[in-house]
């Protein structure tokens, strides 16, 4: 016989007792609240709905219909039955901005169209997030001249950049999936907003 411990693949609930020392069994209250601590998730209200608001906005998303040049053919792409987005909750293409909470720019920006880009956001109620799809709608592309925009992130807030010329449709796929993974991360907020802060936003404050 050697000295070794036995060796236990399967962790035990048991307490671990010393040689020779009794064990007194236990009574059927402390086996019920074992039983029921087992069981038991503590958690806050506030992290509860938060992580049930942010299911609900990551897996349903509603992209705004529009294209500016040849990268809305992909974006046309992924509402097909070869890539399928409805199987990530983002099939529901609006036609209204008031409807959409996500827009996907995807194509170039001129100087003349800024302006309607940015209404188009303006009108978008919150949440909204913005998809910067392809090279010249991230950075101007290969069009760097007065004519055209230097980035859509001069007019609107961009969340995630799809590189490419024109991006496949399996890319713009992984951006709305990292969308997707950067709203399930952040903290909704719940409530009214408080009366502070929109004296500061008016500049009363």
């Amino acid at each position: 016989m050697s000295d070794t411990p036995e060796f236990k693949p399967l962790r035990t609930l048991a307490p671990s007792t010393a040689p020779g020392e009794l064990v007194m069994p236990k009574s059927a209250d402390e086996l019920l609240y074992e039983e029921v601590e087992r069981g038991l998730l503590f958690t806050k209200v506030e992290s509860m709905v938060g992580w049930a608001m942010n299911q609900a906005r990551a897996n349903a998303i509603w992209p705004l219909g529009f294209g500016l040049a040849c990268c809305a053919i992909e974006m046309m792409a992924i509402a097909g039955p070869r890539f399928d987005v409805s199987r990530f909750g983002a099939e529901v293409f609006r036609g209204s901005p008031r409807q959409a909470d996500l827009m996907i720019v995807a194509g170039r920006v001129s100087i003349k169209m800024a302006p309607v880009v940015r209404q188009l956001y303006e009108q978008m109620p919150d949440p909204k997030w913005v998809i910067a799809m392809g090279a010249c709608s991230s950075c101007g592309g290969v069009f760097n001249n007065f004519a055209i925009l230097q980035g859509v992130d001069k007019i609107v807030p961009v969340d995630v950049y799809v590189p490419g010329c024109p991006p496949r449709p399996e890319a713009l796929l992984h951006g709305i999936m990292k969308l997707q993974e950067k709203i399930l991360a952040s903290k909704p907020e719940i409530g009214p907003i408080p009366r502070k802060r929109v004296l500061k936003q008016k500049g009363v404050a």
